[in-house]
Order: structure tokens, then C-alpha cells, then sequence
């Protein structure tokens, strides 16, 4: 029988919300399979979890676990071979192409290891380019709120590359709160930066949900990184097997340990620091 894992409210704006508010993000016995017959590969198996609003919840696990294709299942980007998917009351599964389209367009937002930036386009053009595409303007009030959240009042005319790796994920991280998802998905956002740069995102991310209540769900391999939210999620060979509130890095480490049968090594983020300038 699979278990059913249940976030509750964090330290963000969820939290005066109460146990009530609804989830939002939950994936229900939710599996998915690559292939068929003998080559099929599992990567989910009966998955079901929710996410609360307001809160910052990373997904953890070894290699091969399935916590990618998990992430992908939840913001619409690969389909599902069984269960649902909803988005607050939106089920995802089922939906054709343009109206997924839609949807993600408009109440999910992504930050990518890659930043995907457009290299000719400074960072203000960057952060708007999601609502221009929409034909959506921008809130100038909220437009500001976020830009001096994440640091970038003075680098705004600036190009990518004349930004550090740091400030290009901040950009990043600006283009997708700006159109106010409902929630945001961060697939190793640290994952091409030093720890000094990792440390600035990762803070950003948690004032994010401390100061406007946004929902973040990150898939990280490091330890320190996931020590930022609120809960950490872990699974193995596709089924979820452990969660922890309020982690530690030394926590995260020591039930990563646990699951994989062994030891597990600090990640290079940990070791150059990065918990040091944890906020």
C-alpha cells in the first residue's frame, strides 16, 4: 500500500492560513513507466503526495529514485502513465496540449539549472518576457517588490554576460515570480554555481515564501541546499519512503544514508560552505 505524504504550512504566508488551506500540488498513485514489456522502467510507482501553498519543499534521493520525473509529472511537462495530477483544483492530467499550455503559461512558474536566459535581452527585458509572451503587463508595483527581493535594482540594464552566475539566477528566479504562479518548480537551481552564488539564490528562494508566500518545490542532490525549506521529501526507486520538517544538512545526510544502505558524501556546495551564509 503506498504512503501518503502531506506538507503542512512553512514559516511563509501559508502558515496563517491554517492546516485548511488546500494543497497546491498533489499528485495522487501516480506512476509512470518508459518503455514495455521486459524494458519497461518503472520511475513511479504509486506516488502520492501534496504540497501546501505558502511552503518550501525539496524532493530528494538517489540517483535513478525518480525525483526529476517526479517534478516533471507535477508542473505539466511529461504526462503520466496512472493517477492524477492537480494543480489546486485543476486536475492536469487528461488536458490537451493547449490547454496544458495555458495552464503552466499562467499558474506555474520554472527555474532551470541552465538559467535559459536570452543572451541578447538584458535582465528587466528577461523578467518580463513570460507576461509580454502572455500579452500580459506586468504589476509595476509587485515588478518592483521583486526585483529589490532578489537584488537586481542595479544590474537591470545588464546583459547575461555581464552578470554573474549568481545574478543570472536571480534573473531567473525574478521572471518566474513575477507572473505570480501558483506555484514555482526548481530543478537544481544551485546545481552551476559556486557556493557563494548557491547561498544568494537559495536565501532568495526561502525570503520568497517567508515574504510572499510563495510555493517552491526544488530537486536538489545537496544536502546543505535542501537544509533551506521547509521540508524535504525523499524517495527510492520511484515510491517516496521518508520526509523531514525543519532540516538540517547533517539530518538530510543522515536519512539519505539511511535509504541508500551507505554513506553519503557532502556535495561540493557543502563542502566549499555554502550552509555558512544560509539565511
Amino acid at each position: 500500500m503506498t504512503s501518503t505524504f502531506t506538507n503542512t504550512p512553512g514559516e511563509g504566508a501559508a502558515a496563517s492560513a491554517g492546516a485548511a488551506a488546500p494543497p497546491a500540488v498533489t499528485a495522487v498513485e501516480v506512476s509512470k513507466v518508459y518503455g514495455s514489456g521486459d524494458a519497461a522502467v518503472h520511475a513511479l510507482r504509486g506516488v502520492s503526495v501534496a504540497f501546501a501553498r505558502g511552503a518550501f519543499t525539496a524532493i530528494m534521493g538517489p540517483s535513478g529514485s525518480g525525483k526529476s520525473t517526479l517534478m516533471h509529472c507535477l508542473a505539466g511537462l511529461d504526462t503520466v502513465s496512472g493517477g492524477r495530477v492537480m494543480l489546486g483544483d485543476a486536475e492536469l492530467t487528461g488536458l490537451k496540449d493547449r490547454q496544458l499550455t495555458l495552464l503552466r503559461r499562467d499558474r506555474i512558474g520554472f527555474i532551470f539549472q541552465a538559467f535559459n536566459l536570452l543572451p541578447t535581452l538584458t535582465a528587466e527585458q528577461n523578467i518580463r518576457l513570460p507576461l509580454e509572451l502572455a500579452g500580459r503587463r506586468a504589476d509595476q508595483a509587485w515588478f518592483d517588490r521583486v526585483v529589490d527581493v532578489v537584488g537586481l535594482r542595479d544590474r537591470l540594464g545588464h546583459r547575461p554576460n555581464q552578470l554573474s552566475g549568481g545574478q543570472q539566477q536571480r534573473v531567473a528566479c525574478a521572471r518566474a515570480l513575477v507572473a505570480r504562479p501558483e506555484v514555482i518548480f526548481a530543478d537544481e537551481p544551485t546545481g552551476n554555481l559556486d557556493s557563494r552564488a548557491g547561498a544568494e539564490v537559495l536565501g532568495f528562494l526561502r525570503a520568497s515564501v517567508r515574504e510572499m508566500g510563495q510555493t517552491i518545490v526544488m530537486v536538489t542532490h545537496d544536502p546543505v541546499a535542501a537544509s533551506y525549506a521547509d521540508r524535504v521529501v525523499f524517495l527510492r526507486d520511484g515510491e517516496i519512503v521518508s520526509e523531514i520538517f525543519q532540516p538540517t544538512p547533517d539530518a538530510v545526510l543522515d536519512r539519505l544514508s539511511r535509504i541508500t544502505g551507505g554513506s553519503v558524501g557532502s556535495s561540493p556546495q557543502s563542502e566549499q560552505g555554502l550552509g555558512a551564509e544560509r539565511c
